[in-house]
């Protein structure tokens, strides 16, 4: 048996005590042979950027790409191929399980829709394997051990603890169609709950490409400071409010900390004339991992390419406060 850290974790939470999260970046380019993985922590969810995933697990086939996303549960073991260069993010969660939001209001339909979700293919292999590789991972750590048989013989299965994959281009974004904004919360695709009302051990939201169409209004996202943390991610295209979050990239930013569009953003917001219906984030999909806990960065996080002009973004934003100026 062996055990080793992992070594691409970008903000760990504690899994002693069931509590909190954690976010990976995996990169990945050889398929796993004669080996699978087993989470005995909590449930991943996995969010590819670059390449398809093809993932065998106990309950069937399933194949994940770019602008789709999977959750494997825990305790259910899954072996990845694929066909080159992979790369993407996962959100791991430990205390609760993933579920949809709450409608409210809006009541039946709406955000992700049930019937959009897919489980996997039914598939299952009857082979003998001399030392087949399971990789448990054990309150942070990895363990390994050799069994004599593919673990994918399960030829049948019911209940509703199940892996599953979605593709957010099914998303029915929700907006306010007057005027200002509507809490970035009716992006919610799915949520882990805490057990404090209102708020979210860990919410997986996106922003797909979508209509603007209020009045009166800054449309880009406030500036603001926020009491979850948020981890935001691009898929694909460039982020509508910040011109240099291309593909691939993610920034953090913890809880109360300010934050908001850059200022070639604002600018552009704020010197169109008449606002008039618009299509944004065309051709665009980010995502973002909230949580209400307070996130740390690994040293591994740290020693890659960490953005050191980051706050200089926010340089040029104009100071437009007239004391003298009164409301129309």
């Amino acid at each position: 048996m062996i055990r080793r850290p992992p070594r691409s974790t970008l903000f760990p939470y504690t899994t002693l005590f069931r509590s909190g999260v954690s976010h990976y970046i995996y990169t990945c380019n050889t398929s796993m042979q004669d080996k699978c993985v087993c989470n005995a922590d909590g449930d991943w969810l996995i969010v590819p950027q670059q390449g398809k995933l093809k993932i065998i697990t106990e309950f069937g086939k399933m194949t994940v790409e770019p602008n789709e996303f999977c959750v494997i549960q825990r305790g259910i073991r899954f072996t990845v191929n694929v066909d080159g260069q992979c790369r993407g993010f996962i959100l791991e969660v430990f205390d609760g399980h993933f579920e949809l939001p709450e409608l409210g209001a809006m009541g039946a339909n709406g955000l992700a829709n049930p019937r959009d979700f897919e489980v996997p293919v039914a598939w299952y292999e009857d082979r003998s394997v001399n030392g087949y590789t399971v990789v448990q991972k054990h309150q942070g750590r990895l363990f390994a051990a050799t069994q004599n048989h593919s673990p994918f013989d399960v030829v049948a299965w019911h209940g509703n603890y199940v892996p599953y994959k979605y593709n957010l281009s099914h998303f029915m974004a929700v907006n306010s169609v007057t005027y200002d904004h509507c809490d970035p919360s009716v992006f919610t695709v799915l949520t882990c709950q805490s057990n404090r009302k209102g708020t979210a051990i860990a919410d997986f939201i996106c922003f797909p490409p979508r209509w603007a169409v209020q009045e009166h209004t800054f449309r880009p996202p406030y500036y603001h400071r926020n009491s979850m943390s948020e981890f935001m991610g691009c898929i694909s295209g460039k982020y509508e409010a910040k011109t240099t979050m291309d593909e691939g990239c993610y920034s953090l930013h913890n809880m109360m900390t300010p934050h908001g569009p850059d200022a070639i953003t604002y600018k552009k917001a704020t010197s169109q004339g008449k606002l008039v219906p618009e299509r944004i984030a065309e051709g665009c999909m980010s995502f973002m991992f909230e949580t209400c806990f307070e996130l740390a960065a690994t040293k591994w996080a740290l020693s890659q390419k960490v953005d050191q002009d980051y706050w200089k973004r926010w340089d040029d934003l104009p100071k437009n406060f007239n004391p003298n100026q009164k409301p129309q």
